[in-house]
C-alpha cells in the first residue's frame, strides 16, 4: 500500500471512531435529559405521576380492607349475641 492509501485508511478509521463517539455522547445526553423533571413530559415526571397514583390506590385498598374487617367483626358480634 502506498502512503496515500495508508493515510486514507487512517482517516476512515478515525472518522468511524469519531462518529461512534459522537453518537454515543448524543445518546447519553438524550437519555439523561429524560431522567430530569421538565414540567410533565419527561420519563421522570411520568414515574412520579404513577407513584402518586399508586399511593392513592394503596390508601383506598387499605381503607376498604379496614371497612371490611369492621363489617366482619360487627356480623360476628351479632351472630354471637
Amino acid at each position: 500500500m502506498t502512503p496515500a492509501e495508508w493515510a486514507g485508511l487512517f482517516v476512515a478509521v478515525f472518522t468511524l471512531i469519531g462518529g461512534f463517539a459522537t453518537a454515543t455522547r448524543w445518546l447519553v445526553k438524550h437519555y439523561l435529559y429524560e431522567l430530569k423533571p421538565n414540567a410533565g413530559t419527561s420519563l421522570k415526571d411520568s414515574v412520579n405521576r404513577l407513584e402518586a397514583r399508586l399511593d392513592e390506590i394503596m390508601l383506598i385498598l387499605v381503607q376498604l380492607e379496614i371497612n371490611s374487617q369492621k363489617k366482619s367483626r360487627k356480623i360476628a358480634k351479632e351472630v354471637n349475641e
